[in-house]
């Protein structure tokens, strides 16, 4: 992979009405990226511990468990909070929302849901996602290099 290219992003969309999956899909098709689905909660978590995606578009009414509580128990699990949440939801009271963001979800996306809008969230948030994964690479190669050579000098006062 040439280093200037970005890599492939996964995507998990989590909803339990067809027509919202197949809409999204069609939406998310020019982007380079795998895409899965989720038919309801359960189902949910279970695509995020084998698919492991970047980004989870994670309906708030699904049978089993809601977005809600989806969204909760990735961001409270040590191997899965960096994966990011846009919540995509009919419901669009404020409470809404602050519960939303109270779960931790990243971003929030009122149905309907508008292609542009959709796209540059989603474009923005794989870029953010990707440069959080760079950065946690770069600290744990210093933290690696400081352990294999002792903790940097202080600088000395000239004299």
């Amino acid at each position: 992979m040439n280093s200037a290219e970005p890599p492939r992003s996964r995507i998990l969309i989590a909803d339990d009405n067809p027509t919202n999956v197949e809409l999204l899909e069609a939406y998310l098709a020019d982007l380079p990226c795998e895409i899965a689905v989720a038919v309801d909660g359960l189902d949910t978590m279970q695509k995020v511990a084998t698919f492991r995606p970047d980004l989870v578009l994670l309906d708030v009414m699904m049978p089993k468990l809601s977005g809600f509580e989806v969204c909760k128990k990735i961001k409270q699990n040590p191997e899965t909070r960096r994966i990011m949440v846009l919540m995509v939801t009919a419901l669009n009271e404020p409470g809404d929302v602050e519960r939303a963001v109270a779960v931790g979800c990243d971003d929030f996306l009122s149905k309907p849901i508008h292609k542009v809008e959709l796209l540059k969230r989603v474009e923005n948030m794989l870029k953010l996602r990707h440069i959080s994964d760079e950065l946690e690479r770069l600290r744990r190669y210093i933290d690696q290099m400081e352990e294999s050579t002792g903790p940097p000098a202080k600088p000395t006062e000239p004299p």
